[in-house]
C-alpha cells in the first residue's frame, strides 16, 4: 500500500527487500574495485547502479545510495543533504 506521498507524487517505490540487495551488491563490488584497484568489477557496478536509480527516481548513483537508505526501514541515514527542501 502506498503511502499519501506516494500516491500524490505518482512515484512507485522499490521493495525494501530489492533495494536492500541492490546496496549490498554494491557497495560490496565498490569494495572489490577499491581494494584491487582494477575494472573487473566496474561493469556490474554500472548495472547495479543502473538499477539502483531507477528503483529509487534519481540520476546518479550517489543520490540514490541515499535515497535507498532513507527507504530501507530502520536506517540510520546520515547525510539527508538531497532531500532537504
Amino acid at each position: 500500500m502506498q503511502s499519501k506521498a506516494e500516491e500524490s507524487s505518482g512515484m512507485l517505490m522499490a521493495h525494501p527487500a530489492v533495494l536492500r540487495k541492490l546496496v549490498d551488491e554494491y557497495e560490496a563490488l565498490q569494495a572489490v574495485h577499491a581494494e584491487r584497484g582494477n575494472a573487473e568489477p566496474r561493469g556490474r557496478m554500472t548495472e547495479v547502479a543502473c538499477a539502483l536509480c531507477i528503483s529509487t527516481g534519481t540520476s546518479d548513483v550517489d543520490a540514490a545510495l541515499i535515497a535507498a537508505h532513507h527507504q530501507l526501514p530502520g536506517a540510520q541515514v546520515h547525510d539527508d543533504s538531497l532531500l532537504a527542501p
